[in-house]
């Protein structure tokens, strides 16, 4: 590679999304002379209100995007792009609805606007949600479809020519939850004679990643406490009440740092183990 900086793009639904499964792997490149850039799709607008202080329902976007950008300071990423759709809110629910939303989106504008960001930066790793979007939010699933495409997209010159040279990123990642990391949490709720029903989404086919199809694990501790930091940005979703904040704090950040990535292409080889994820570019 040319000693140009390396180029990392986390793309994601909402905010707060970017800081839970890749915080510590955002602070750590960015800390380690690659640019880190942040494609964030919505304002999450149908988000938890952890204080009724904070904001209310028709301020929680505003507050939320301020949020967003103080945990991105605090990571040392340097650039946020916000796409301007709504949040869908959870399936099923009357958000879902709106005709801002991003699970109504058309699909060639979304990709559109991923690719034109992928031609002008030119990223070589580009990260995303995995398919199931951890827990099944209608967001995170089409952020997943999005990104997808735009990578392959972004690199074909008879698409979308006119939003910029095509440009053909290295890897593309998946962000994943193992059943390891849900394991440890459930155990400490039964452990504390908790119940530990609040996991039960994570259970459901395809959240949880398996263990054989995760080719890096970062172990991102020297940067968890900038990365617990940047999640104490996100107040509006990170109250009292959430299970992180619960459990004891050195058992939080022993879960937190560790990040885990699956990689979605190029087809990984059997047994692929990569010590980051610029391993070998």
């Amino acid at each position: 590679m040319s000693k140009e900086k390396k180029k990392l793009l986390a793309v994601f639904a909402h905010p707060d999304d970017e800081t839970f499964g890749t915080g510590g792997t955002l602070a750590r490149y960015a800390s380690n002379d690659t640019h880190v850039t942040l494609v964030c799709a919505t304002r999450g607008e149908a988000g938890e209100i952890a204080d009724p202080s904070l904001a209310k329902p028709e301020t929680l976007g505003q507050v939320r995007e301020a949020e967003l950008e103080c945990a991105a300071h605090k990571m040392g990423v340097q650039q946020v792009l916000l796409l301007n759709y709504r949040d869908s809110g959870m399936d099923g629910t009357p958000e879902n609805e709106h005709p801002r939303a991003l699970m109504n989106a058309p699909a060639d504008k979304v990709v559109r606007q991923i690719v034109t960001v992928i031609r002008l930066l030119q990223p070589e790793v580009v990260v995303t949600f995995e398919p199931y979007g951890v827990y099944g939010h209608p967001d995170h699933i089409a952020i997943h479809h999005h990104t997808v495409t735009a990578f392959h997209a972004a690199a074909d010159p008879t698409r979308f020519p006119d939003a910029g040279p095509p440009w053909q990123a290295e890897r593309l990642f998946y962000s994943v939850l193992p059943s390891s990391t849900l394991r440890s949490m459930r155990d400490w709720l039964v452990s504390q004679g908790e119940d530990p029903g609040d996991l039960d989404r994570f259970e459901e086919p395809g959240a949880t990643w398996p263990e054989d199809q995760i080719h890096v694990r970062l172990d991102v501790s020297p940067a968890v406490d900038i990365k617990w930091s940047a999640l104490t940005c996100h107040e509006t979703q990170f109250g009292p009440d959430n299970l992180f904040r619960r459990m004891p704090q050195d058992l939080s950040k022993r879960i937190l740092s560790q990040e885990h990535f699956a990689l979605a292409w190029p087809a990984p080889k059997p047994d692929l183990r990569l010590d980051g994820l610029f391993d070998g570019l």
